[in-house]
């Protein structure tokens, strides 16, 4: 886990490109990314008289032997254990609590992803990492696979080392990668274009003019990341609750064909994949390219 502190203010660079962001509808159907816009750039608004932002960064790569069999429909590696919400929200309050018990009365909130907080400028403006340009915070040495979360405190802090430049030079592999263009425009992303919006998001069917063309993904897409350069520092994670059922990584294709309710319910009890649902897997899984045949019965 990293840590950084930045001051709780105002986020002036970020609201012109939130409000631009939203206001050509590149949200598409979230519309909870629309509501309090205020919020999302004051903290002050959030947790009255908070002084001070602590962003803390938890690593979810994957070992090898807990990554999918290639191919078989993949789910994102953030994915893959227990929803992150709830294993990094205990984390946050032990350390609040920690807080409180060396310093005393400390007012404060902790966020995981779960409110109008733009996490990644807050950890970028604590200097742990700088936004490249498929808009994933990045780290030096570590990469981008982590969780970003946050405890909004009443408590003035010293901030840590100013922003870090932009290292990701004239690279593009994460926009050349991307299989529906969703990074047309560095350092942006389309949401209704990005396979993690169309495969969790958004609630209707997969739009016909996606069908076979998510690159294999039935719940997100961690292609731009694969694909970055700096994550060839990413080391695999040493959190027992981020690792899958059993049966996941070798789960064949023709079993994800005929997913059941029971299995289902088996494989992804505590995951994030609750959030899509069985009948979106499936759809996904099918958009995917994941189809049967009667000439391959079981491809």
């Amino acid at each position: 886990m990293r840590c950084g502190i930045s001051r709780a203010e105002f986020l002036e660079d970020e609201a012109p490109r939130l409000e631009s962001w939203l206001n050509r509808q590149l949200h598409g159907r979230m519309g909870y990314m629309a509501n309090h816009f205020d919020k999302r750039l004051d903290p002050r608004l959030l947790v009255p008289g908070a002084r001070s932002v602590v962003s803390l960064l938890l690593n979810y790569y994957p070992p090898d032997e807990a990554r999918q069999r290639p191919d078989a429909p993949q789910i994102s590696k953030y994915a893959y254990g227990r929803d992150y919400h709830s294993v990094i929200k205990d984390k946050l309050f032990a350390l609040l609590a920690r807080i409180r018990a060396e310093i005393g009365d400390v007012g404060g909130r902790c966020f995981v992803d779960s409110a109008p907080v733009l996490d990644k400028a807050w950890a970028k403006k604590a200097g742990l990492g700088w936004m490249g340009r498929h808009t994933n915070l990045i780290t030096p040495r570590v990469g981008s696979f982590y969780f970003i979360a946050e405890l909004i405190l009443d408590l003035e802090m010293a901030p840590d080392a100013a922003e870090l430049p932009d290292y990701c030079g004239s690279c593009t592999r994460c926009l050349d990668a991307c299989p529906t263009d969703a990074l047309h425009t560095p350092y942006e992303v389309d949401a209704t274009r990005c396979i993690s919006y169309l495969t969790i998001e958004l609630r209707d069917r997969l739009p016909a003019e996606y069908a076979g063309k998510l690159d294999g993904w039935a719940f997100g897409c961690d292609v731009c990341q694969d694909v970055c350069p700096w994550n060839r520092f990413a080391r695999p994670h040493q959190e027992a609750a981020f690792l899958p059922h059993p049966m996941l990584p070798d789960l064949p294709p023709a079993d994800w064909q005929d997913i059941s309710e029971d299995v289902f319910r088996e494989l992804f009890r505590d995951s994030a994949v609750q959030r899509a649902g069985l009948d979106k897997l499936r759809d996904s899984v099918r958009g995917a390219g994941w189809r049967r045949t009667e000439e391959d019965p079981h491809v």
